[in-house]
């Protein structure tokens, strides 16, 4: 079994048992390998005057930082399974430890040290709170987990490029303006975040502290932060307006920033599009917060729900199920979807339906889940005769005076239309809405054309307006 001893931050930081362990390996002639020479707990090792390798060689010929603690590994594994491996600080704390135990499949003995974390905790001021400590090494992978927060301090910031993709994460969860302390030899520095790989000198000792930092303060905002903001605007000091809302007095706000988000996507305007995202986010967790208040749920079960939503729902992707193309994801989709809602048969679908939809999105969405049961036209042509046939039915009402009927038969006439355009692939909704925008926009352009021939619009003959919509719609042929 490897044996990994730990030796601290400084000289004379190795514990008695660890110096126990290296005397022994080196009377039996155990190989003894040191991660580093170039620490200052390394002037242990020089001190015992035991024989030894150093791995710095493997820094060299290591591509990155991902691979390096596994060739650190490799390199210990190569020296015998009786093999003694020296790193400076905490053995648990050390990323090549950590590699080491996974590729020996945790046949590691440990003999832990001084952690170099206790230090730098100590020069950085943390010591009277509560704190992150994570490697730089690790980083990456922790942010992506979502679970760093402030203070945080960030360790084994060995040189400039690591430094370099430090800022970049850092900078991006917390704001490359941040006011952070560096550290080194140490010492502690106030800089901004996105001078951290500008330093003259980086070694093992160096390391970034990031102090917590005041709502009103931050540069960068988190999911809590947003509930943090509207838990204050609903207390009782908060805003008065924020304090009587309920999920019903704001629902339709929730309809009015979808549709502003959808016109922002029109308008290809980023800047638009990430204001309105962000307007609907609000939404989302202001009505979560509304039912956390009651005990109904929180955002916490929102975030739950969804997620588990997104997985079991993608059992192509998370599960044994097989999708190899957009249609075949679609049906595993609608297939987990019916399951979950424990929708027995397919009308149980088809009702699900929100009844607050746009008439036609609402129209083509029960159409499509009718014709997953085989209620549907063998093709576009079929589905287009039925619009004759309604028509007809249509101009019979109409012409027996029957309002209530005619309007009836109008509403088969558009379902008929939605059906058309759904066989064809189209979006209904997206059609209709750009169709009257390309009127709007022909109309617009017809009565400028008409007014600068010193006509006056209501006075104009239905050919006349024919003339100046047809020479409009030519000239705005790309719309």
């Amino acid at each position: 079994m490897i044996t990994v001893i730990g030796l601290g931050v400084a000289q004379g930081d190795l514990s008695r048992r660890g110096e126990k362990i290296i005397m022994d390996a080196a009377a039996q002639n155990r190989k003894i390998v040191v991660r580093t020479a170039y620490t200052e707990s390394y002037k242990t090792v020089q001190e015992l005057g035991v024989p030894h390798v150093c791995l710095d060689g493997v820094y060299e010929s290591s591509r990155n930082f991902a691979t390096l603690a596994k060739n650190l590994a490799k390199a210990v594994v190569q020296q015998g399974e009786d093999a003694v491996y020296l790193v400076d600080g905490a053995a648990t704390e050390d990323n090549s430890v950590k590699a080491l135990i996974k590729r020996t499949r945790g046949k590691v003995e440990i003999v832990d040290g001084v952690s170099k974390t206790t230090a730098l905790v100590r020069v950085a001021g943390f010591g009277d709170c509560s704190y992150t400590a994570v490697s730089a090494y690790e980083l990456a992978e922790r942010a992506s987990e979502g679970n760093l927060a402030l203070p945080l301090l960030v360790y084994d910031l060995d040189d400039e490029s690591l430094a370099s993709d430090c800022k970049l994460i850092l900078g991006d969860l917390f704001g490359e303006e941040s006011a952070v302390k560096y550290l080194c030899d140490g010492n502690s520095r106030s800089i901004s975040l996105f001078e951290l790989d500008r330093q003259k000198e980086y070694n093992y000792t160096s390391a970034v502290a990031l102090e917590r930092v005041d709502l009103l303060k931050k540069q960068r905002f988190t999911m809590e932060d947003l509930k943090e903001i509207v838990v204050r605007l609903r207390a009782p000091n908060g805003c008065p307006w924020d304090r009587v809302q309920t999920c019903q007095s704001i629902k339709m706000s929730a309809v009015e920033e979808a549709y502003e988000l959808v016109d922002a996507i029109d308008q290809e305007d980023d800047d638009k599009i990430l204001e309105e995202a962000g307007d609907i986010l609000l939404q989302a967790v202001f009505h979560a917060i509304l039912k956390e208040e009651t005990g109904a749920f929180n955002l916490t079960d929102v975030l739950t729900g969804i997620c588990q939503k997104l997985i079991s729902r993608h059992s192509h992707v998370f599960g044994e199920d097989k999708a190899e193309t957009e249609g075949s994801a679609l049906s595993v989709w609608e297939k987990n979807k019916m399951t979950e809602k424990h929708q027995v048969t397919f009308a149980d679908s088809v009702n699900d339906v929100p009844k607050c939809f746009p008439a036609a999105l609402r129209a083509q969405k029960i159409g499509k889940r009718a014709a997953k049961a085989g209620l549907d036209f063998a093709d576009v042509c079929t589905a287009a005769k039925r619009i004759d046939e309604e028509l007809q039915e249509f101009f019979a009402a109409y012409n027996a005076g029957n309002t209530v009927a005619a309007e009836k038969e109008l509403g088969d006439v558009l379902f008929a239309v939605i059906n058309v355009g759904r066989k064809s692939g189209c979006d209904c909704e997206k059609a209709l809405k750009e169709s009257a925008e390309r009127f709007a926009a022909r109309f617009t352009l017809a009565e400028k054309k008409a007014l600068e021939d010193g006509k006056t619009v209501t006075e104009l003959s239905e050919v006349e307006w024919d003339k100046y919509y047809k020479a409009a719609k030519e000239e705005l042929c790309s719309l």
